[in-house]
């Protein structure tokens, strides 16, 4: 047996060895024998759909089955698709007349889905059987010739020519075999009296039925008929129908009453009492779900319906008399089952989502998806649908197959996850949804700049700093993530002083502090501009810049420079002459000193230190002028020495001194009475001079000089009754509030009249104007200072008469600094 089987296979494996393969309706097809043995080709697969050998590992093939059982599987090495496991198309397939088999092959990278169909050919690989082996028929005596007996159909596994084709009987006297056409084309055997029988002659008949398929060779199956011969009952029970149709609903509830058979017997008696029952044919998946009763009839549902594993029961109902022998008939019941949508949607995933970039464009395959139904009709009908606003939705393509597609912008930032969430709804009355969620994970793009948490930032920074030391710590925070979001820092260059700001600061790339490469000096540099720039290490990257103000805060490091007397200032020891006959409040010379710093720190006083007679001079603590505090005796020596100390306000106090050496002489008086007496009258030197100051007046700009001179005369005017007239602001003012402003100061202390003058704005460098003249004097000098940030005030002197009288009177400015866009001096003269 085992080598005919072998033999019949390798003959129809030799008749497909040649598979015929086609494209219907956009598909491949295949068609196999069934019992193929492992590893049998099915067909070149990769060839079939235009893929090249490297595509299967590139894209990681793989074959989807709907069947349940993984019977394919691709030989990667050859593209070929191969048999993997046993296929009994009985077993699939059942008697359906065509065997398909469903496959997907699915594609990634990109995602991509192929449907081929690989039809099962029916192998001769099933005999015809008879359910019963042994028949017994008890047929009475008094049956007329012609009288029919049916009989047991065969079934066969195989279908179509390998399924039943026909039967035969053994040779006997009284009985032929005959054909009865049946519902759905079939055929079942009939037994046909030909004789009339006598239980006297014979009582028992052994017959053998032989059922024979169509296949390729033959294959048959046996029933053994035994008919014994009853004595007479000669009406058989008589149904009123022949066939029943009855519908039932599968949600029907158990105990239902189904149908009522109804049949009726000519005989009396016990002949005449019919009993119902199923046919002994009866599969037990009928008689789990129905029951009959057999005294009535009445047929019962007593187990549970289910239309998608039987949509139909076609039930042989008996009808048997109580005679000797016992009467029979039969009818046909058939129960159609009609569906219920008893069954949610289903939503499968055929391939994982993947990864979305938030620049993704609309339309990109995110997953694939199939939707499924396990009713019939409009209850299988499905359709999904994703939430309004979502930014994907759902692409149809074929089969209840679809494509998660992106719809929308995405934006990591606000979303880096999505939950998709996916609603199927069948067509049923009611309607029955299910829901899928479907994670879809956003992945970074470098789209947001680094941003600073200021777009300027102010730091205040004391001159004379250790260099290395931290100016400031900008901060920067980038919404993308990862190599997206780490931001570096860096100093775009520009020009501090004609110098590249580098070489003041730089900055940590990692945390953004900028440290400075030298200490500072506020004479030198008061405000300068850095700009910070922070980049992400995306690609393309992305940056954004800040700007950084720097401003020098003064810190007293600059002790009070001599200016006057001329020689003092050269460093050497200063000589004056007073005549004795000098009054008390004599005017014997004036120190002038200026302080680089400012504010409080520039503010400079004067002090006696050391004297040879300290009751004979005294120093103004403002001005510097010295004067006699009493007049000369004859006893007061002729050589005289002063030591004044100059000091500015600062913290810690810088200081500085001066020695003056004042020679007593007679005979001084005559000239200093011809400078009094040239005082009171015009000269055309002092008119000289004056035109020198008008000209140096008008080389500023109209509006200082009409600020000036209106400040000046309110000053001059309240001088009488007040010592001091000022408008001044503090240092943290200049600083926080940069504009120009014009500040005033007159001072008086005796005969001697001092004016400072102070304007500004942040921007600009140190200034220093002076304008000192003695109008007395017959040699009157006059000096004028421009503005500088570097002037050394021991280089620049003016040399005044050492011997003025006491009604001369001078005013001198002090060094100004502030910070100014536009030249404003500030001139100190007598009047």
């Amino acid at each position: 047996m085992r080598s005919y089987r072998d033999w019949r296979w390798l003959a129809l494996w030799w008749h497909h060895f040649f598979l015929l393969w086609s494209i219907i309706d956009g598909q491949t097809r295949y068609s196999i024998p069934e019992e193929l043995k492992q590893g049998s080709v099915v067909g070149n697969l990769a060839k079939d759909l235009g893929l090249a050998l490297s595509d299967i590992f590139d894209r990681r093939l793989r074959v989807a089955s709907q069947a349940g059982e993984q019977y394919f599987s691709v030989d990667a090495g050859k593209g070929e698709l191969v048999v993997n496991d046993r296929i009994d198309r009985e077993a699939l397939c059942g008697q359906s007349a065509s065997c398909v088999l469903p496959l997907q092959i699915v594609l990634e990278k990109p995602l991509n889905l192929h449907r081929i169909e690989v039809e099962i050919k029916d192998m001769n690989d099933n005999s015809p059987s008879f359910q019963t082996k042994e028949l017994s028929l008890k047929i009475a005596e008094s049956a007329a010739v012609g009288t029919r007996f049916v009989l047991e159909s065969a079934e066969d596994a195989d279908v179509g020519s390998n399924s039943v084709k026909s039967y035969t009987l053994t040779k006997n006297e009284c009985f032929t075999l005959k054909m009865k056409e049946v519902e759905d084309g079939k055929a079942v055997p009939e037994l046909v009296l030909e004789k009339p029988l006598d239980r006297e002659k014979k009582a028992i008949h052994q017959l053998l039925l032989t059922a024979l398929d169509g296949g390729n060779p033959v294959l048959s199956g046996t029933s053994q008929i035994t008919i014994t011969v009853l004595d007479v009952n000669d009406n058989f029970p008589m149904f009123e129908k022949n066939t029943y149709k009855v519908s039932l609903q599968e949600n029907t509830a158990q105990n239902t009453f189904v149908v009522k058979i109804a049949a009726t017997d000519a005989d009396e008696g016990p002949n005449g009492e019919v009993e119902f029952s199923f046919g002994s044919r009866t599969p037990d998946s009928v008689l789990s779900v129905f029951e009959i009763n057999p005294l009535t009839g009445e047929i019962h549902l007593k187990g549970d319906l289910d239309y998608e594993k039987a949509s139909s029961y076609k039930i042989e109902i008996t009808a048997r008399d109580k005679g000797v022998p016992e009467m029979e008939s039969h009818c046909r019941l058939q129960i159609d089952i009609v569906d219920v949508n008893d069954n949610t949607p289903e939503i499968v995933l055929t391939s994982e989502p993947q990864p979305v970039r938030e620049d993704a464009a609309s339309g990109t395959v995110v997953a694939l998806l199939n939707a499924r139904d396990a009713d019939s009709g409009n209850n299988s009908k499905v359709t999904l649908r994703v939430p309004k606003g979502s930014p994907f939705t759902l692409k149809p393509s074929f089969s209840n197959n679809y494509a998660l597609v992106t719809s929308g912008p995405l934006d990591r930032e606000s979303f880096p996850e999505y939950n998709v969430e996916i609603t199927a709804t069948d067509s049923g009355s009611p309607p029955l949804t299910s829901k899928n969620i479907i994670p879809v994970i956003i992945t970074d793009v470098n789209d947001n700049p680094p941003v600073f948490t200021q777009r300027n930032y102010n730091v205040y920074l004391k001159e004379n700093g250790v260099p290395g030391s931290i100016l400031y710590s900008v901060s920067a925070s980038d919404l993308d993530f990862g190599e997206n979001a780490k931001v570096s820092y860096s100093i775009l260059d520009s020009k501090v002083q004609d110098v590249s700001v580098s070489s003041y600061v730089y900055i940590n790339s990692d945390n953004g502090s900028i440290y400075s490469m030298h200490s500072f000096d506020y004479e030198k540099l008061k405000v300068f501009q850095i700009q910070v720039q922070a980049k992400d290490q995306g690609s393309p990257s992305l940056s954004s810049n800040a700007t950084v103000h720097v401003f020098i805060l003064d810190q007293n490091d600059n002790a009070p420079a001599v200016i006057y007397p001329s020689s003092a200032a050269m460093g050497s020891l200063s000589h004056q002459r007073m005549p004795r006959s000098a009054k008390a409040g004599h005017l014997v010379t004036k120190v002038t000193a200026v302080d680089a710093d400012s504010g409080h720190n520039a503010w400079i006083s004067y002090r006696l230190a050391e004297a040879t007679d300290a009751s004979l001079f005294t120093v103004n603590l403002y001005t510097g002028e010295v004067r006699t505090k009493r007049a000369v005796s004859e006893q007061d020596d002729s050589s005289q020495r002063l030591l004044i100390e100059i000091k500015d306000d600062g913290e810690p106090i810088q200081s500085s001194t001066v020695t003056v050496s004042i020679i007593l002489e007679d005979g001084l008086h005559e000239p200093i009475s011809d400078l009094r007496h040239k005082a009171a009258e015009p000269s055309k030197k002092t008119g000289r001079i004056t035109l020198y100051l008008i000209l140096s007046l008008a080389s500023v700009s109209v509006l200082s000089l009409v600020t000036f001179l209106i400040l000046a005369v309110k000053c001059i005017r309240n001088s009488r009754s007040s010592s001091t007239c000022c408008m001044r602001r503090t240092d943290s003012d200049d600083y926080k509030n940069p504009n120009r402003n014009l500040q005033i100061q007159l001072n008086t202390d005796g005969p001697i009249k001092y004016v400072e003058v102070l304007g500004g704005d942040m921007l600009s460098q140190s200034q220093s104007f002076r304008s000192c003249m003695s109008p007395m004097s017959e040699y009157s000098d006059f000096t004028l200072i421009k503005p500088s940030s570097t002037t050394d005030f021991k280089e620049v002197i003016s040399v005044l008469d050492a011997s003025l009288p006491d009604s001369t009177w001078t005013f001198e400015s002090q060094q100004v600094r502030r910070k100014q866009s536009f030249p404003l001096p500030v001139l100190c003269f007598t009047g």
